[in-house]
Parts: C-alpha cells; sequence; structure tokens
C-alpha cells in the first residue's frame, strides 16, 4: 500500500503530534533533525516530503512552523495507545495570518505563515477562526500586548464594546469598538492614543473580533 509508513516516518509524525500538543505550534526542521539525529534540513525535508505525499503531513507555504498532521479518516491516523496521541484529533488548527490587505481573502494560501494548535473549548465556532500578530501597544490596558497572536473571530456586524480586527484605509487596527446610533468610534486601550472617529465609512471595514489572545514567555 503506498500510504503504508516507514518506522522512521512513524516516529517523525509522531513527534510532530506531541510537539504540537505539548507546545501549541509545530516544530522547526532543526527540532526535528535533533530529535533523529538527522544533521541536515534535506534529510528532514525528505522525510517530510513522503508524509505529505502519503497524506499524512500538510504544510503552509513557508514550512518552518507550519505542519499539521492530517486526521481526516481512520487510514491515515497513526494508531497510538498514548492519549496525548489521541487527544490531537480533537484539536483545532487556527492559520496565522501574516498579513491583512484591503481586495486580498484573509486566509489566502500565500497569507498564511503557520498554525497554531487550540482546543476547540477556546472558540466557539473555529469555522473561518484564524490568528494575527499584535504590532505597537495600543491595547495593553485591555491585556493585549505587542508579540501577542489574537484569535480572531470572522464577523462584518459587531457588537458595542467588543474589540475587533478591522481595516482603516490600508492600516490594520486593533480597537474597542463604541457603538452610538450608525456612529462608531474605535477606543484604544491606551491613554496616549485618541479615539477614532468613522467618517469614512468606504475607508473602513470589520474583519472580525478578537475572541482570544495567546501568549508565551520563552
Amino acid at each position: 500500500m503506498k500510504n503504508v509508513l516507514t518506522q522512521r516516518q512513524e516516529d517523525i509524525l509522531k513527534f510532530i503530534q506531541k510537539f504540537i500538543q505539548t507546545n501549541g505550534y509545530s516544530p522547526t526542521f532543526r527540532e526535528i533533525g535533533k530529535e533523529f539525529g538527522i544533521s541536515s534540513t534535506f534529510g528532514v525535508n525528505r522525510h517530510l516530503d513522503a508524509l505529505i505525499k502519503k497524506g499524512y503531513l500538510t504544510a503552509g507555504s513557508n514550512m518552518s512552523r507550519s505542519l499539521v498532521p492530517t486526521l481526516i479518516n481512520e487510514e491515515k491516523v497513526v494508531v497510538d495507545s498514548d492519549p496525548v496521541v489521541q487527544h490531537l484529533e480533537t484539536i483545532v488548527f487556527v492559520p496565522i495570518v501574516a498579513r491583512v490587505a484591503i481586495g486580498f481573502p484573509v486566509l489566502a494560501v500565500e497569507n498564511i505563515e503557520g498554525n497554531i494548535a487550540v482546543d476547540p473549548s477556546m472558540v466557539q465556532n473555529a469555522q473561518g477562526c484564524f490568528a494575527l500578530r499584535i504590532k505597537g501597544d495600543s491595547m495593553i490596558n485591555a491585556g493585549i500586548f505587542e508579540g501577542d497572536l489574537v484569535i480572531v473571530s470572522p464577523k462584518k456586524k459587531v457588537r458595542n464594546g467588543e474589540i475587533i480586527i478591522a481595516l482603516l484605509g490600508d492600516e490594520v487596527i486593533v480597537r474597542r469598538a463604541a457603538m452610538n446610533g450608525n456612529k462608531i468610534k474605535l477606543i484604544a486601550e491606551n491613554p496616549n492614543y485618541e479615539p477614532v472617529s468613522i467618517n469614512e465609512p468606504e475607508k473602513f471595514s470589520v474583519i472580525g473580533k478578537v475572541a482570544g489572545v495567546l501568549r508565551w514567555y520563552n
């Protein structure tokens, strides 16, 4: 059978599964090579290419930190008694978006820089959700800091007080929405930033609301 794995391929797949479960993101080529004593990235890539071709793995355009095991049917699931590996079947993989721009689909392949593993209990409806890395300090009093990953739930209409990701002209901003009838103000959670009134609706569009924040200290 063409989908049968070699022992080394199976070991690498299990390592990737456990690494994602433990860390919330996939390992790099170097981390895989170190685990299995493979000195060259070419040698690691050869095994990963085989896993991708056999349907056990997918990877984004930037393969670093973008490896995702495909658990789409029983034939492709590595059977393992380890509960950590089995629990991976319930994990949601949320794409990390490198950029948001007018006229381009947010989840276009060329915009994806990797994936983040999230427990489904953290996201009410994972369909269409994505992660975006925060730049700047406009929302620090809401506990959102530069470098954080925010999980964004796509929606075009927002409620008063929701923290949203929006496009204002060609700039991506994160702010709290303040609604007054049909008028919208975007409020920063940092006194150094003035509220932004939306006076030109044609230059403003809502990408989604912030559903959660992820942060690492290492």
